[in-house]
């Protein structure tokens, strides 16, 4: 049952250009291969800086097609080097119908499948409901040579019924492409505790779900372009947990990085003997989970 995947994750910061941004994701991955990753996985719309502070229409021409310039730079990439790399694209699928996708693309360059951001929030600096239609796919699995991934992004890692969803149908790791930061005005109690929950919930993913977790996040100053705010500072952090929230590796909150850590896929077996959570769930009773509140 024992079956060790290593697994990269590629922590940098975002600007306006979007070769150099591909070149830094392009570096992370080089580098975590030469690590011996398998697997490796970006930020969340990692080839731009973070458009959502603002609604502007002009940004929508950062858009672009699956398969498409950024998948097929990712794709010879690891073609090349002979990894699964999990991106994160800002979609034009059709006119006038956009997408937060998440890529994943195979060994051999080919695209494995895609995962559209269901959760799509709407708060002062992330005003995603402007620019991303939410996903019609569901919560399925990928299919890869490296195994099967329940892919996930951003805000969707709040959500438990989203991890649950992955995992009952059959994903052996949970993955987050993410861009989250604090408030530059937040006193430091306050940022420290919206990290403090950012991990501790995903962790819980990784417990409730018998499930590695990986997340992986930007980092950096983004201004707000129109100036209203005094944009976001990305906490980074990303990491790597095992299937019972123990934090395998874990990168800093100020500086770009790239982390490698073997996960044993083996081991949720062993862990959802001990702790039976699934054989245990009434789901004769849940019924209220599809109302959107009980009273």
């Amino acid at each position: 049952m024992k079956k060790s995947l290593r697994i990269g994750l590629v922590q940098h910061d975002c600007t306006e250009e979007y070769t150099r941004n591909l070149a830094e994701s392009e570096q992370g991955v080089r580098k975590a291969v030469a690590a011996g990753a398998e697997l490796v996985l970006l930020p969340e719309l990692h080839t731009g800086v973070y458009f959502c502070q603002s609604e502007n229409p002009a940004r929508f021409d950062m858009a672009e097609s699956v398969p498409g310039p950024s998948t097929q730079h990712l794709g010879a990439l690891a073609r090349e080097l002979g990894v699964v790399i999990v991106a994160s694209v800002f979609e034009r699928r059709a006119a006038g119908l956009y997408h937060n996708t998440a890529v994943v693309i195979e060994k051999n360059g080919s695209v494995a499948g895609c995962y559209r951001k269901m959760h799509i929030p709407d708060d002062p600096g992330y005003y995603e409901k402007f620019y991303f239609t939410p996903g019609d796919q569901g919560f399925m699995p990928i299919e890869t040579s490296v195994g099967t991934l329940g892919v996930l992004v951003c805000w969707d890692q709040w959500y438990p019924e989203a991890a649950r969803l992955m995992a009952l149908a059959g994903a052996q790791i949970l993955l987050y492409p993410t861009a989250i930061g604090w408030d530059p005005g937040d006193p430091a109690p306050e940022r420290e505790r919206q990290r403090d929950s950012w991990l501790t919930i995903q962790r819980a993913h990784a417990i409730a779900n018998g499930l590695p977790v990986a997340a992986c996040n930007r980092v950096g100053r983004e201004p707000d372009p129109e100036r209203r705010t005094e944009g976001i500072i990305f906490w980074g952090s990303s990491f790597v947990t095992g299937p019972q929230g123990e934090v395998l590796a874990q990168a800093g909150t100020d500086a770009a990085a790239v982390i490698v850590r073997d996960v044993d896929l083996g081991r949720t077996e062993v862990v959802r003997r001990i702790w039976p959570f699934l054989r245990d769930r009434r789901i004769d009773a849940y019924q209220g989970l599809l109302s959107r509140y009980a009273k």
